[in-house]
């Protein structure tokens, strides 16, 4: 729910004790699930890294159970706030991994973009981090695949009307980059939040989903497969960094 930091920390720690008994090693949350996306709660006060007691539920669960979480939230700086994701790891304090670099309109007046991407290792899978309207930039995935990214991590937050739109693109960033996308999304209060939580393989179909409401999507991930998968679809070994200066042929008009 919108501003009710506690309660929202105590649904992720349930979530993330259910994807561990369900056997996954990392769990991917939405955007702005800690404090919920509402321009009311953005501009008030938001949580801190300098005193991280409120993280207290997630790192009991991750300590206990060894399963590393990705959660996003919206942060306050010392003198700027960001769109962050955190990652908990057993035994560690919790990271501001990731601060989302493109920023949506009605969020530039009051975030600080990110300056530089992000990759995690997990059980020998890199993971790239990225936030919502990162996926809509075809570049920011390739720059994740370009680090050596085996997946594309994206903690997102769809409007009612956006199912088009959020299914293309994922399943293009997988396909243009032969690598792996999962995609997390929030649903609920205040703007009827679509959800649609879903994993595309390396050749953008789509090997896992969530139905309506809060739940689970479970997907394995392997490294061969997206050898597999780039050995198939050469567009990834293709790519041009330099195409040159654009030209302009053909009569006058």
């Amino acid at each position: 729910m919108p501003g009710d930091v506690p309660g929202n920390v105590a649904r992720v720690a349930r979530l993330l004790a259910e994807a561990h008994d369900g056997g996954a090693d990392v769990a991917l949350f939405p955007e702005a699930v800690i404090t919920g996306y509402d321009g009311h709660v953005f501009a008030g006060r938001l949580p801190n890294l300098a005193d991280s007691s409120w993280l207290t539920p997630l790192r009991t669960v991750v300590d206990r159970t060894g399963i590393a979480a990705v959660v996003n939230t919206a942060l306050q700086r010392e003198g700027s706030r960001s769109l962050t994701t955190l990652l908990l790891v057993p035994g560690y304090e919790p990271v501001d991994a990731y601060d989302k670099q493109h920023l949506y309109e009605d969020e530039r007046p009051i975030f600080t973009p990110g300056v530089s991407g992000t990759t995690i290792t997990v059980k020998g899978m890199r993971i790239a981090l990225s936030v919502c309207y990162d996926a809509n930039f075809p570049e920011h995935a390739a720059a994740a695949a370009r680090a050596g990214a085996h997946v594309y991590a994206n903690s997102g937050a769809y409007f009612p009307g956006g199912e088009h739109r959020r299914d293309l693109h994922y399943a293009a960033r997988a396909l243009d980059n032969g690598m792996y996308v999962a995609f997390s999304g929030l649903v609920g209060a205040p703007h009827g939040f679509i959800g649609g939580s879903t994993v595309f393989d390396p050749l953008g179909r789509r090997i896992a989903t969530v139905g309506e409401g809060r739940h689970l999507a479970f997907a394995d991930m392997d490294p061969q497969v997206i050898d597999e998968a780039r050995a198939t679809q050469r567009m990834w070994t293709h790519r041009r960094d330099d195409l040159g200066s654009s030209r302009h042929r053909g009569p006058a008009s």
